[in-house]
């Protein structure tokens, strides 16, 4: 099992230096990480350490809140990409959500997949601590509905992560051509396998050496 090719090394914090994201950056080439993930100040320092690995530069976009307008969100989206994101990570308009305002999510996610088509994969945050079973499901179909390439269950910002029947219900939801990534909370091997087999095909984790070297235990 290389659980490296599902994990995105990732670095959020806000007090997050250029020497650690480079370090980052070096890490995940040693480790072959699916990607680094960053905050946006920081992608085209990412995009010119990755260079050439096979590395990809991952983005995070209305990042941690979500509750920024879809004209935020679409012009950090494609000002991440012209800084060299190759995937972005949305944050949904999670009140809108619960507004049961659907049309308003639903074009909030469009405005990212529309600004990424063809030249990023999108990755949508539904942030499942927040949500009841019922708009787990919804926040999946729409995200599906507007293009999404993956769901994806936290930020790691809020009250709790990734969740083993989050993921299983988000797989079930979006079926076998949308990605799902657990993020938040994942520090272990363990714990890492148990959302691959619940139907995670991508990990997001801060602690991505810790699992890798716990994997060949």
């Amino acid at each position: 099992m290389e659980i490296q090719k599902y994990i995105d090394h990732t670095i959020l914090k806000p007090e997050a230096t250029e020497e650690e994201v480079t370090k980052l950056c070096k890490e995940a080439k040693e480790y072959k990480f699916a990607s680094v993930c960053v905050n946006p100040y920081y992608t085209a320092l990412v995009k010119e350490n990755l260079k050439g690995t096979g590395v990809k530069t991952c983005v995070v976009i209305g990042f941690p809140l979500g509750a920024n307008t879809k004209e935020v969100k679409a012009f950090e989206t494609e000002n991440a990409i012209g800084n060299g994101a190759e995937e972005v990570d949305m944050v949904i308009n999670i009140g809108a959500l619960k507004d049961k305002k659907y049309s308003v999510v639903e074009e909030d996610i469009k405005a990212v997949v529309d600004k990424a088509k063809g030249k990023a994969l999108v990755k949508v945050i539904i942030e499942t601590c927040l949500l009841s079973r019922e708009e787990i499901i919804k926040a999946c179909e729409l995200s599906v509905k507007a293009g999404a390439d993956f769901v994806k269950t936290s930020t790691g910002f809020s009250s709790d992560g990734a969740k083993v029947e989050n993921v299983a219900l988000m797989r079930k939801t979006v079926g076998s051509g949308v990605g799902v990534k657990a993020s938040g909370g994942i520090r272990d091997f363990k714990t890492a396998m148990a959302m691959v087999e619940a139907g995670a095909n991508r990990i997001g984790a801060s602690a991505g050496i810790k699992i890798v070297e716990e994997s060949t235990k």
